[in-house]
């Protein structure tokens, strides 16, 4: 099988070949995975640069313990879970305040005043998360940015689905008590 076959198969097909003997595939599990947990990390750490470390490092552990994997389970969410635990050990570690991104993750448009727009937009909306904790920004980032399902929200932050719905709930009540006074 090559390259270009092996980008068709599932997660979970791929992590049984790298364990089985083709560790070159890593690669792709890195390629899908990198960019929307550098994203997830970086809604967390609020720091590109550490965020860009904790997934280097989450990437790291994540090879180093694929056989502890249940492949009757997501990777997605495993993979994420490792990397909720690395940003978490980062926030203790350096005991820093989070603060919400530069960038909100909105997609350039060309129209000058539909930017104009999302700008001001994302102005706002990054006002109103900061008054948030992170016990609440994290799952609504994890649903709305991520698009993660509450089932794997719960498998990510270790809680039943049951928080994750009344945490999530909480923070839309949060985010439109603050944005109403802003």
């Amino acid at each position: 099988m090559n390259m270009i076959d092996n980008t068709k198969m599932s997660d979970e097909e791929i992590i049984e070949k790298i364990r089985s003997s083709d560790t070159d595939l890593y690669a792709i599990i890195i390629e899908r995975y990198q960019p929307k947990l550098i994203c997830y990390a970086n809604n967390i750490v609020k720091d590109q640069d550490q965020a860009v470390d904790i997934i280097q490092e989450t990437f790291i552990k994540a090879f180093v313990n694929l056989n502890s994997f249940n492949s009757k389970k997501k990777f997605s969410s495993w993979i994420y879970r490792i990397a909720h635990n690395e940003a978490m050990d980062t926030i203790k570690k350096y005991n820093k305040e989070v603060k919400l991104p530069d960038d909100f993750d909105f997609e350039s448009d060309e129209d000058s005043e539909k930017d104009f727009e999302k700008k001001e937009i994302r102005e706002k909306i990054e006002k109103c998360l900061k008054e948030i904790p992170i016990l609440y920004s994290e799952p609504l980032s994890l649903f709305y940015i991520d698009e993660k399902s509450y089932e794997e929200i719960s498998d990510v932050l270790r809680i039943p689905m049951g928080t994750v719905a009344i945490r999530i709930s909480r923070a839309k009540k949060l985010i439109k008590k603050i944005c109403q006074k802003i």
